[in-house]
């Protein structure tokens, strides 16, 4: 099981070697409905931890777990998104799979991505909750030989894993999505549980008002 070491770049052999520096890309996928705190702290974390040059919060445009019916609209989610990085050098918004349509398997989104980009590696960056279910996603033995998958330790699940796995400590919350959508629906606040440019947004536009 492969560790992470503070401040240094794991050596990631997915390319053939050459003498100018490949560029290091995260990638955090999620549904971003809305994006929180918890989000952005994994993505800057994990970036610092690695080294890497940036990450990418990569919205999905149909989840194969999700019912679509509780997704808002892509152009909301992107536009939160926007707002939520602004300021930070690091992160960065992929709008592939919103562009592209359709339900949204990583395989093969990362086919695009590597085909675009031949001279980054790629690290994909999941929490601990979902390496358990690796062995379920789509084409899984085809997509640990293009990118490289970093795991957010969380103490309640296993890290054993068949598969290759950088492991990093990031202080954790329980925060989700879906108990801001409940919080916003009640008439709760939701202040520092999301960026205020992302919640003035949200209550300008009278989202999530309909939540159950």
């Amino acid at each position: 099981m492969q560790k992470v070491t503070v401040g240094v770049v794991p050596k990631v052999k997915m390319a053939p070697f050459d003498n100018k520096r490949r560029k290091q890309v995260g990638i955090l996928g999620g549904n971003f409905n809305p994006v929180h705190v918890m989000h952005l702290i994994i993505a800057d974390q994990v970036g610092q931890l690695l080294g890497l040059d940036e990450v990418y919060l990569m919205p999905e445009y149909l989840p194969p777990h999700i019912d679509a019916k509780e997704t808002i609209s892509a152009e909301h989610r992107l536009a939160m998104l926007e707002l939520a990085v602004e300021g930070n050098p690091r992160l960065k918004i992929e709008d592939i799979e919103i562009k592209r349509q359709g339900i949204s398997y990583t395989i093969d989104t990362m086919k695009i991505l590597k085909e675009k980009n031949p001279d980054v590696d790629f690290y994909f960056i999941i929490g601990g909750d979902m390496v358990a279910y690796l062995p379920k996603w789509h084409q899984i033995d085809e997509l640990v030989k293009m990118v490289q998958f970093v795991g957010v330790k969380r103490p309640e699940y296993s890290q054993e894993t068949p598969y290759p796995i950088i492991w990093v400590d990031i202080p954790q919350m329980d925060l989700s999505s879906s108990l801001i959508r409940k919080k916003i629906a009640q008439g709760c606040s939701a202040r520092y549980f999301l960026p205020d440019p992302v919640l003035n947004y949200i209550l300008e536009k009278g989202l999530y008002l309909d939540e159950i």
